[in-house]
């Protein structure tokens, strides 16, 4: 942020220890002066380098990790929320598949609306260019650890509408897709397969939760 005076009122964001009383110094980002003017974010951001520091020269981090690692990887396993979102065909056949028929439910998935309570993206359709920004603000969206699968051959390669000048010749062009599901539409069966398939996945990956880095 430029040094200039931001729109807020300094007031606000005078504490008793300041070491300033300039109201444009204290009105900067960074603000000026001790931790007691650090907005919520800053103060956050401060105790978690804090904390990562401390557990590296202690060597307590590589303890944890291997405590907690097996802990976490068997929740991301079990639990994939992927987001409720639909493109084309195939988004009917992901609906089918949490139907009572084939209960994608009982291999833990659980549909969120919310891309920030998802860690699974599934592409279900041919993306155009008018939705690949909005789909790749989805996906940054998504917290970390996350993952891609692309449902169907319109989401792996631009299907019949390959050579359209309007359509993504392919997921993997603008984010990285871990899965992919042949299929013209994609098989309920198929696409739990591929949920199994991430699961494997992640065990072997088997990423870490704790001061993960």
């Amino acid at each position: 942020m430029k040094k200039e005076k931001v729109r807020g009122d300094a007031e606000r964001r005078r504490s008793v220890g300041a070491m300033t009383t300039d109201s444009d110094l204290i009105m900067e980002d960074p603000p000026a002066g001790d931790w007691l003017t650090l907005r919520s974010d800053q103060l956050l951001e401060w105790i978690d380098d804090a904390v990562y520091n401390v557990s590296e020269a202690t060597g307590i981090r590589e303890v944890m990790n291997k405590i907690t690692r097996p802990i976490f990887n068997w929740g991301m396993r079990f639990s994939p929320h992927p987001l409720h979102f639909g493109i084309m065909c195939c988004a009917l056949e992901m609906g089918a598949a949490s139907g009572p028929d084939f209960d994608a439910e009982r291999v833990g998935v659980i549909y969120r609306s919310s891309p920030r309570q998802c860690d699974i993206l599934i592409v279900n359709g041919p993306v155009c260019e008018k939705l690949r920004p909005k789909l790749k603000t989805l996906y940054e969206q998504m917290p970390e650890p996350k993952w891609v699968i692309a449902m169907g051959e319109c989401a792996i390669s631009g299907g019949p509408y390959w050579d359209s000048y309007s359509v993504v010749a392919g997921t993997d062009t603008f984010i990285p897709v871990d899965v992919y599901i042949p299929g013209c539409p994609v098989r309920p069966e198929a696409l739990i397969h591929g949920l199994l398939t991430l699961q494997k996945k992640i065990r072997d990956h088997e990423p870490g939760m704790f001061l993960r880095r």
